[in-house]
């Protein structure tokens, strides 16, 4: 559909996914979300698929999310990746050290973190 913003969503929590797809794609009719509960699976979709974006959580079990955004910006350096986790966002920047992260919310009560990332997710996309 032209017009479509296409979201790899990743989290090993399945409500949660299922949660913020619906959020997201509520608060923007642009926005089409794929879920994958790990980041290996992930990066077999994004093999196999195109995106627009990425939106990881930070802890996952099997690799953590900064090992996942080094392992997506080897393979597609260009590709706008956010982490929407709980964890703290100067800790995950130190982390991350020299690799890009294109932005951050935070996960917290209510529904406007939902709008915030729905937000960054535009802009970084669609750039004005």
């Amino acid at each position: 559909m032209a017009g479509t913003i296409t979201v790899l969503l990743v989290d090993e929590d399945s409500d949660v996914l299922d949660l913020t797809k619906t959020f997201l794609e509520r608060e923007d009719e642009a926005i089409e979300a794929t879920t994958e509960t790990s980041a290996s699976d992930a990066l077999d979709r994004l093999e196999s698929d195109s995106f627009d974006c990425v939106v990881s959580d930070y802890s996952m079990p099997s690799m953590s999310g900064i090992e996942f955004l080094r392992t997506v910006r080897e393979r597609e350096p260009g590709l706008p990746f956010f982490f929407f986790t709980g964890k703290n966002r100067a800790e995950i920047e130190t982390e991350a050290g020299d690799v890009e992260v294109t932005g951050y919310v935070q996960k917290g009560t209510g529904t406007d973190r939902y709008a915030d990332l729905a937000e960054e997710i535009r802009v970084a996309v669609r750039p004005a």
